[in-house]
């Protein structure tokens, strides 16, 4: 390099100046997408079973999403009615939805898991989260606390006798996978456990002053659960939370903040990924942090917790209030989607949000979030913003833009 040296016009050869140094590259910004699906003709592949009846054209529809992940959810209490008798992992499903048609049929959980290999080896992706729910009747404890009237046995704590059944669940499901060939990588102790209809009663007096109990239900699962998956062969991850989107304490719930604070160190430095769910509203801010960002506050600082991600393994959107009936016309629907297009950009933004699971695919009469309706008949507009989200788009990929079906427009 040859520079001028003040005022001597004299040139003079210097030594090459250092660069400067550069910042850091920023980490590369993830959000794999998820899905819930419980039909197995709706999941697996053209090329192992090409045709599914009526399903056919949206098993290639939920396929094109190419969902990283896949939440198996397992009815216990369906499953296990009997203590002394099998798991039935091959129970006949009649395919329908809640009864509502269109209805084709499939070997029970064990057909699932087929299906989830096909589509591994079809185009990748399919790694499971198991979301275990459902007490059976043998298992559970008696009626006892602050408990609304229409619950029942399922979602009550489980006996000694019960954290046993739950062990031998965990080991028989296992086994399962081994046979079929498909690599349960990940499982959470239960699902929602600070709400009443999967761990009741939250509380023992009827006041939102009374201490949680949840928080010590789930404890023992997620102490069981580790230990099953510590001595299982193979690579099983822990996700703990699997939180319902509560902000603040309730009779019958618990809230983000208290459920967290009560669980123990063991039990937090044991999770490889913190998990919560959290649904798109119409009207939430772009940078409302929402249930995920009460997770993150209310374990931060805790020990062994630095640094693990945090997966959404619920969300999507629907209604005026989040799993009410759907109402209004295509306006309304294209505005759902641009709200859950917001939350997605703000979990990309996130650093600690890696992943986002919808739920489900094909809408729940109960809670209608899906992305095609019950019947079969359309796909929602927020489909398309998934398509964009997931299809061939590389998880650390930028926002992708708009879909046209969610763009504001008269009709």
């Amino acid at each position: 390099m040859v520079i001028a040296s003040g005022g001597d016009h004299q040139q003079r050869a210097q030594p090459p100046a250092r660069a400067p140094a550069r910042p850091p590259a920023p980490a590369a910004r993830t959000l794999a997408v998820g899905i819930t699906e419980a039909n197995a003709n709706l999941i697996i592949s053209r090329q192992a079973r090409p045709d599914v009846g009526a399903l056919s054209p949206w098993r290639d529809r939920l396929a094109a999403l190419r969902p990283r992940y896949f939440r198996l959810a397992v009815d216990w209490a369906q499953l296990q009615p009997d203590p002394n008798g099998p798991i039935q992992w091959d129970k006949t499903a009649d395919g329908c939805m809640r009864g509502q048609p269109p209805c084709v049929p499939y070997g029970g959980l064990r057909d699932v898991l087929r299906a989830v290999r096909s589509e591994q080896q079809a185009i990748g992706g399919f790694e499971v989260l198991v979301a275990p729910y459902g007490v059976p009747d043998w298992a559970a404890r008696p009626a006892g606390g602050c408990e609304r009237s229409n619950i029942g046995t399922r979602s009550r704590p489980i006996t000694d006798a019960g954290l046993d059944g739950y062990r031998a669940m965990i080991r028989s499901l296992l086994a399962l996978a081994r046979q079929e060939g498909v690599e349960l990588r990940w499982w959470t102790p239960w699902n929602e456990p600070n709400g009443p209809f999967f761990v009741s009663p939250q509380r023992q007096g009827c006041s939102t002053n009374s201490t949680a109990l949840a928080p010590g239900v789930y404890t023992r699962l997620a102490r069981a659960l580790h230990a099953e998956l510590e001595a299982a062969p193979g690579r099983q991850g822990l996700v703990v939370g699997e939180l319902a989107d509560v902000s603040d304490r309730r009779r019958y719930a618990a809230s983000i903040p208290e459920f967290f604070d009560a669980l123990p160190d063991d039990v937090l430095c044991a999770a490889d990924v913190f998990s919560q769910h959290a649904y798109a509203q119409r009207g939430q801010e772009a940078d409302d942090p929402g249930a995920v960002g009460q997770l993150e506050r209310t374990v931060a600082g805790r020990r062994c917790v630095a640094g693990k991600p945090i997966w959404v393994t619920e969300t999507g959107v629907g209604g005026a209030h989040v799993g009410d009936r759907r109402a209004g016309g295509p306006r309304t629907q294209r505005a759902d989607c641009r709200a859950l297009a917001v939350t997605l950009a703000r979990w990309l933004r996130d650093p600690r949000v890696t992943a986002a699971f919808q739920y489900t695919f094909r809408d729940d009469p109960v809670f209608p979030v899906g992305l095609a309706d019950v019947s079969l008949t359309r796909t929602w507009p927020a489909y398309h913003l998934w398509l964009a989200w997931g299809g061939r788009r590389p998880p650390d990929g930028s926002e992708p833009a708009l879909p046209a079906a969610c763009e504001p427009r008269e009709g």
